[in-house]
């Protein structure tokens, strides 16, 4: 299979269902209307972020970014780099190379509003009513965060960090609800050790409790971002009389319950982010404590960048961001071992095969994939 043009497909209501169609979007599918723009697809992250897209992809609508003609399918969004090849809209020229939301496939035609040196807004009709997080496109070349030798720990981490850094912030907002010790499940994702980053920053914060699988306990603690690393089966070692608020991103529901039955009485919140364990994300009904609640980052970004005194305006919040990740990179490209390593590769058959890996769990937390859909 070769994929000059050719998006990746997976089954709505099986997601190990896949297949490769045709894109689109690509120069012989469709000529370009004026006010639009082609982009080419370079180079994409793929995470267990992106499965927790899919997981998620009807009830937070991650489905319709990029709608599919195939019945029953959908494309999962990535972020990564692109460059415009035509264009037909004021403002937003050709070998523009930008950083943002991708189908994953080889091209994207896009509508560019608010189109300046900073970059553009997809105001396509279909996505107008979605996030407008998903929708902004950045130019690599005034982007403030954009290093061309962090190109990799961008694509792969900036959109989780973001997730980390607005989590972090409405968990500080509301006093932690009381409680004086966080567990964050999934200890050895992206966004979980990225919020664990985050909280550590604080003057004072809460005592950190990452939960992970026997097999990752050593990158987790190594890290060093935890108070505390814990097995899963270990959770009933934990003090039930601590008042506690459980991060939930692996989203498995005998983990929740675990979780909920141990702290039932001092659980004082339950917050969902992510299902690494997405096959398990159904089945948590009737839970002792707080009903789970899921954090959706956009609200939470709409909310700061409102102006002041609500919020911190959209400058303000940006700076933050930025401050943050600054440190957050910083430390990530200086520990030893490293935290992350970035791992290249190409074509349909990398595509397909990082995809299958992540979505059984079988990645290597310190491995970070960049995927190119274009063969070489």
């Amino acid at each position: 299979m070769t994929t000059d043009a050719m998006r990746f497909l997976v089954a709505r209501g099986d997601l190990h269902q896949t297949r490769w169609a045709p894109d689109p979007d690509a120069p012989a599918a469709r000529p370009l209307a004026e006010g639009e723009a082609r982009l080419q697809i370079e180079q994409f992250a793929l995470t267990a972020n992106n499965i927790t897209y899919a997981a998620f992809g009807e009830a937070m609508k991650y489905w319709q970014f990029f709608p599919t003609a195939e019945a029953g399918f959908g494309c999962i969004p990535v972020w990564g780099f692109a460059t415009v090849t035509e264009s037909r809209c004021d403002g937003v020229e050709p070998g523009q190379r930008v950083y943002g939301y991708l189908p994953m496939g080889t091209h994207l035609v896009v509508q560019p509003g608010r189109a300046g040196p900073r970059g553009f807004t997809d105001a396509a009709p279909h996505r107008t009513d979605l996030a407008a997080a998903y929708n902004r496109y950045e130019t690599c070349a005034t982007d403030p965060l954009y290093r061309a030798e962090h190109e990799g720990l961008q694509a792969l981490l900036r959109p989780l960090f973001t997730t980390s850094f607005l989590l972090d912030d409405f968990l500080a907002s509301n006093g932690d609800f009381g409680a004086s010790r966080l567990l964050l499940s999934s200890a050895s994702s992206k966004t979980a050790f990225g919020t664990a980053f985050c909280i550590q920053r604080r003057s004072q914060g809460p005592k950190l409790v990452g939960l992970t699988s026997q097999g990752n306990r050593d990158f987790v603690r190594s890290l060093g971002c935890y108070d505390e690393v814990l097995a899963y089966d270990d959770i009933v070692t934990l003090d039930p009389a601590v008042p506690s608020v459980y991060v939930d991103f692996a989203g498995s529901a005998p983990l929740r319950r675990s979780v909920h039955e141990h702290l039932a009485a001092t659980l004082a919140y339950s917050c969902a982010v992510g299902g690494s364990h997405w096959e398990q994300l159904r089945g948590a009904r009737e839970l002792p404590g707080p009903a789970p609640q899921l954090f959706f980052a956009p609200a939470q970004a709409q909310l700061r960048a409102a102006p002041p005194p609500q919020g911190w305006g959209g400058r303000g919040l940006e700076s933050r961001i930025a401050d943050a990740w600054l440190a957050f990179i910083a430390a990530l490209t200086q520990a030893e071992p490293p935290w992350l390593t970035v791992r290249q590769s190409r074509g349909a058959d990398a595509v397909e095969q990082a995809y299958r890996a992540l979505l059984a769990g079988g990645s290597d937390p310190r491995d970070g994939l960049m995927l190119a859909p274009q063969p070489a």
